[in-house]
């Protein structure tokens, strides 16, 4: 069902994006800034200098108790007692079915509390499928809607950001965070992960510090050539990278095995649906998400066919694009086992043509 605009919820920097002559569009019940001064031109300045997304929309639960690990490590697929305080863990949670109720980020602030970062889309879902498992009287909260979450993202944001805070950025390695002090705000969390490739970092603070927040980084990396960048960039960078979109690549049907998230289901401990999964790793499975590029002209879109040479349909476009870094047309799909090896040659359906592809290793970008 589409979301009426009397329904669509708002960021805190709502009105600034508008004020910058941003297109609005609805996205996970929120209405977000898919681009500003051109998706290519966006994606340009992430991977060569920086650029600045406002993902306030993404969900953030605070997990706290002596079971908060235990809870957990019950619904989520990686093991999360590797993590030490500061470290961040990218995970999912598997449902009964074989598929996945959400990908998401586990951050350990501290022996007994965890902050979980969440797709947008499955806040509501996410959050009624852990309280489900909440068997020992974890003391959950779900801090969404006043948390402010901005991704600063490209080579320069460490040059940037660096000026608004005495956090020393470079001793934070990738996929750690820390809490501090930033452009004067106390308790704000630096976190260096990005969905980008581009390497910079996630900062959290609360909503009433948005307008102030962004004016700041704006005015740090203005000698960097600074940009504000939209959701349809996101997708671009994202998937040069190979990384899964949680509803496009990944869902409640698709297993974590099928999507070559192997590496982020860990069986040193049991969890929701662990003994399907492991049956899945031994035995092998049907069909598997892989990387393509097109040979012959033409742009993959969600949800095209994927067909073999005698024109029979095998598989389904997940995610396509024209990549603007590579000045290629690429995509992600799921094709049966068979036809997964790189180099293997698969068919798009186009416009009811066949245009040649062929399975490719990601990430499609090399930096």
């Amino acid at each position: 069902m589409e979301t009426t605009s009397e329904e669509l919820k708002s960021v805190a920097l709502e009105n600034k994006h508008i004020s910058l002559g941003a297109k609005m569009v609805p996205f996970a019940g929120y209405l977000m800034p898919v681009s500003y001064s051109g998706l290519n031109d966006e994606h340009v300045t992430v991977r060569n200098a920086v650029g600045v997304f406002d993902v306030s929309h993404m969900g953030e639960f605070i997990l706290k108790g002596e079971h908060a690990l235990d809870l957990i490590q019950r619904v989520t697929s990686n093991d999360a007692s590797v993590l030490m305080d500061e470290k961040i863990q990218y995970s999912c949670l598997p449902n009964d079915k074989g598929g996945i109720v959400d990908d998401l980020l586990v951050y350990r602030m501290n022996e007994n509390e965890y902050m979980l970062v969440v797709n947008a889309s499955n806040i509501e879902k996410d959050w009624n499928w852990i309280s489900k498992f909440n068997t020992k009287g974890v003391e959950m909260k779900n801090i969404s809607d006043g948390v402010s979450l901005l991704a600063v993202q490209g080579p320069k944001a460490i040059l940037a950001l660096q000026k608004l805070t005495d956090i020393n950025l470079s001793d934070i390695p990738y996929y750690t965070f820390k809490r501090g002090t930033f452009n004067g705000e106390e308790n704000v969390v630096i976190s260096n992960t990005g969905y980008t490739g581009a390497g910079g970092f996630e900062i959290y603070f609360p909503n009433a510090a948005a307008d102030r927040m962004w004016d700041a980084i704006f005015n740090a990396g203005a000698e960097f050539g600074i940009k504000p960048i939209g959701l349809g960039a996101r997708d671009t960078l994202r998937l040069e990278m190979g990384f899964c979109l949680y509803g496009n690549d990944i869902n409640d049907t698709t297993s974590p095995i099928e999507a070559g998230l192997g590496w982020i289901t860990k069986f040193t401990k049991e969890f929701t649906n662990s003994k399907a999964l492991v049956e899945q790793k031994q035995n092998g499975v049907y069909k598997k998400l892989v990387g393509f590029e097109m040979i012959d002209r033409g742009i993959p879109r969600h949800d095209y066919p994927i067909a073999d040479a005698s024109g029979a349909v095998i598989g389904i476009v997940t995610s396509g694009t024209q990549s603007p870094s590579l000045n290629k047309a690429i995509g992600m799909g799921y094709v049966p086992t068979a036809f997964s090896k790189v180099d293997s040659d698969i068919f798009i359906i186009i416009r009811d043509k066949a245009i040649k592809a062929k399975v490719v290793k990601i990430p499609f970008y090399k930096s």
